[in-house]
Formats: C-alpha cells, structure tokens, sequence
C-alpha cells in the first residue's frame, strides 16, 4: 500500500499557517490536523489563538481540544499516534491531509523516524522536580544542560514543562530524551511513514514582530486575562503544567502580585517574539522546506495561491512517479 502523501505548513506564530492550510484545503478538498502543542487543551482558547468556526470556514480541523488542560500525561508520542490515526482516517476517505502549527517537535514526529519513549509519567518524580524548581528556580534547566545538552539547546529555560519531562524520563529511565529517540538527521536512513511536502511561511523580522504584537493585543480583547484569571482559581494551589505556556504563565505572575498589568503585556509580547524567533531556527534546518516569503506577495491571498500550487504540483509528481 502507498504512503500517503501529506502536506505540511509551518513557520513562526503568527505567520498565518492557519489560514494558507483552510485555503489550500478548500482548493485541495482537504483536512487540516493541527500540530499544535498548546491548542490541544480543552480551556486554554484565548491564548493559543484557536482558529474560530468564521476562520475555519468549513473545513474540518483534527486535534485541536483533545484533552483536557489538566492532563499531564500528553506527549510528543501521543501526537505522533494521534496524528497518524488521523492522517491515514482522511487520506482513506480520499481526502488531503494537511498538517499546520508550529509546534516543531509535534511536526518533527511526524517528518523523521523517531523513536519517541513512552515512558509514562512518574508523579513523585515529576512532584520533586516541580518543587525543585520552586525554590530555585532555573535550576532544572541549568541540571538538563549538564545531563542532556541537546534536550536543553531545544527547549527554552522557560519552557518548565518540557524540561520537567524531560529530566524525568532520565530520572525514571537512566537514558536521556536523546538517548532515546532524536534521529533528526536520519542517519539510519529510516523510511517515514509519510510523503511529506513542506511550505514553510517566513516574512521580514520586523513585519513579523509587529503582528505577534498585534495578535496579543486581539487575546487581549478576546478575554485572555479572563480566561487564564478562571483557569489561576480553578486550579488550586497545584497549577497544571499546561498553565507554562505563554501568556498564561506572565498572567499567573501578575495574579500573584509579581508585574503590574502593563508589564504583563509586553512581557508576553516579548516572550511570543522570541519564540517565533527559536521556530525560524527550529525549521530551517529541514532542508526539504519550500519557503514562500509574505513579503514576495502583493497580498496574503496570493501567497497562499502560490502555496497552493506548489502542493498541487508535487502531488502531481508523485502520482506520475507511482
């Protein structure tokens, strides 16, 4: 049985992969799977910009509000799985798959052989090392750059969530997440479950910066300090990991007297600015993406054409291939 071909559209936030994947779908009589680490959660909706049923404008979207934003037991493995189920569901139907986010790891597991440890959660460790980090905090980070250096350059030392699984899956294993799975280069020369093709969207830095600043100030209208004010008191003394992400965990700090309101704002706006700036870094390692600059279209509808075609003309050159 042929693998099905899968097309892929990634890049920084706000660079608008969402709505070249609802366009390249209602061309393409496609489904979009989101490959998003934050818009998985059931609750958390202001924050990780969940596409709204206007911006979906019928097409179908996979993974998105999947579990709930207590679950700690949700990993890359899991997506790799749910995400193939979903990939296979659609290409069965006669449909064309396509992957959005921009969640690197969550796209890698599906682009590379990876051998993703299912290791599953071990709560006293994962407790201790969350209290370690409470009382000194950095200090997991600065322990997962001595015990797995390549894990650590990946993850920002913010990102507590990945680095608590990270140094737990060493703590319970005695094997680093590298050590366990992290063929990026291919070096078995592995095949892939997928074909995959990849349009990756980028735009001049500037440009970019602008609608991340832009796009916060949208969550802000939409209720973001609302949303993630019911999610603080709903949650107790024992906040869920998924409360890291960004713009959740800068308003945490505000509830707790840490940062005053205007603080707060441009704290997240800067924090989303450097990780759009880690994402450009993360992909353009992948030698196999096509990259359509916004700057080279006279609008955002022409960008998402060319894109588009681009699918349009693989998809073509692996049928007559077969």
């Amino acid at each position: 049985m042929p693998r099905p071909t899968v097309f892929f559209i990634v890049g920084p936030t706000a660079s608008g992969k969402t709505d070249a994947a609802v366009f390249a779908a209602k061309k393409l009589n496609g489904e979009v799977v989101s490959a998003d680490s934050i818009q998985i959660y059931r609750g958390l909706d202001k924050g990780s910009a969940k596409p709204s049923e206007e911006e979906k404008q019928g097409i179908p979207h996979h993974l998105i509000d999947i579990v709930d934003y207590t679950d700690e037991t949700y990993n890359v493995a899991c997506f790799a799985r749910d995400a193939a189920e979903k990939i296979n569901e659609i290409a069965a139907r006669g449909k064309l798959p396509i992957v959005a986010g921009g969640t690197g790891l969550y796209v890698n597991s599906l682009l590379y052989p990876l051998d993703f440890t299912e290791v599953k959660p071990d709560k006293t460790v994962r407790e201790m090392l969350m209290s370690e980090e409470k009382n000194s905090p950095g200090s997991l980070y600065e322990r997962l750059r001595t015990v797995d250096p390549a894990s650590a350059q990946r993850l920002h030392p913010n990102d507590t969530k990945r680095i608590v699984r990270a140094l737990e899956v060493y703590l319970v294993t005695g094997k680093t997440m590298t050590e366990q799975g992290g063929d990026f280069a291919n070096e078995r020369e592995a095949e892939i479950r997928f074909v995959p093709v990849i349009a990756g969207i980028t735009m001049e830095r500037s440009r970019l910066y602008d609608r991340i600043n832009r796009r916060v100030d949208i969550m802000l209208r939409n209720g973001l300090e609302e949303e993630a004010r019911e999610l603080y008191l709903s949650s107790g003394k024992k906040l869920p990991l998924s409360l890291q992400a960004i713009g959740y965990r800068q308003f945490i700090a505000y509830f707790e007297g840490e940062a005053t309101y205007d603080e707060t704002v441009e704290i997240i706006k800067r924090e989303t600015r450097r990780f759009a700036k880690r994402q450009i870094s993360w992909f353009k390692r992948d030698k196999r993406i096509r990259w359509f600059s916004l700057d080279d279209f006279g609008s955002k509808d022409d960008m998402n054409e060319a894109i588009t075609k681009y699918f349009e003309e693989e998809k073509d050159r692996i049928e007559r291939a077969e």
